[in-house]
């Protein structure tokens, strides 16, 4: 077999026994097997390859850095802009819905950035429904508390849905504080 084809089956074998894909034994067994009982050496390939790892990780962070960024920036600007509040209030929930969309595909993929994609829309639609409550229906304090329990129905939904804990527990305390607060007030 050509030299460079045993390299790759190395660092293929390699890869499996650094994520546990086969077990230890497996694996050195293998790599003696196609290595015939001779050193080779990985370690460029096996640099190379945490140092893709590492990039994508940084990627990742700074995706992540930068959604946050925007989530703050969009809820600063959907209650300090008093001008035009409907067309901030479209763009907030066009994102937020964007959000959501590219939450559902992370979350089927098992990606770290889905949760962080769920609260980012679910924060936006949060303030969305404020700003909406407090812009068009300032006297009518039963809009706000509608607006209030459907957000945390979709919360609570959702959690149940997609086995979301964190989005279970955020709809019932919400829930929970909202009647407690028309209970004692």
């Amino acid at each position: 077999m050509a030299n460079s084809k045993k390299k790759i089956i190395l660092n293929e074998i390699l890869f499996w026994k650094q994520n546990k894909l086969l077990p230890d034994q497996y694996c050195d067994f293998l790599m003696t097997l196609y290595s015939e009982g001779n050193e080779i050496e990985l370690e460029e390939d096996i640099s190379h390859k945490k140092s893709i790892i590492a990039k994508e990780k940084r990627n990742r962070l700074k995706l992540l850095l930068f959604l946050g960024m925007l989530s703050v920036v969009l809820l600063a600007a959907l209650f300090l802009v008093s001008e035009l509040t409907w067309l901030v209030a479209i763009v907030v929930g066009a994102i937020a819905i964007i959000l959501m969309v590219m939450a559902y595909r992370f979350a089927k993929k098992k990606e770290m950035l889905a949760p962080i994609l769920h609260i980012s829309s679910a924060l936006l639609l949060f303030g969305i429904s404020v700003k909406i409550s407090k812009e068009y229906f300032f006297e009518n304090q039963i809009v706000l508390y509608a607006l209030l329990i459907l957000n945390c129905l979709l919360w609570l939904f959702t959690g149940y849905k997609f086995k979301i804990m964190y989005f279970t527990i955020s709809g019932v305390l919400g829930l929970l504080v909202l009647i407690g607060y028309q209970i004692f007030i």
